[in-house]
């Protein structure tokens, strides 16, 4: 089963926190899937599929109001619910994001 950009976002931060920690418990193995993964290509990825979703939500909502196509306004409601719940995800992994990023910040060297 493939991994999302989110997971493997999440399975970074466990990496980060895991070597923070000084856990040495399942470190390695950790690891080892975290070099595999270039963070900035999947987080970009992630931000393009959230933006790629949005808009074509908006043009569906726009064709749909100015009656170019045979849309329903079920398939627009449930479109724009999809681009919301995306929205929202991205959201949450921003706001973990600075979180760990404002605890690696606070940590004493």
């Amino acid at each position: 089963m493939d991994k999302t950009g989110i997971d493997n976002m999440l399975e970074q931060l466990q990496a980060a926190s895991a070597l923070a920690s000084g856990s040495k418990n399942n470190q390695e193995k950790i690891l080892d899937g975290a070099n595999s993964v270039d963070f900035g290509e999947k987080l970009k990825a992630a931000v393009d599929q959230v933006n790629s979703t949005q808009l074509a939500t908006e043009k569906m909502t726009g064709e749909f109001v100015s009656g170019e196509s045979d849309t329903d306004l079920h398939e627009v409601m449930i479109s724009l619910q999809k681009a919301n719940v995306s929205f929202q995800s991205m959201i949450q992994v921003r706001n973990k994001l600075v979180t760990a990023y404002q605890e690696i910040m606070n940590m004493q060297v």
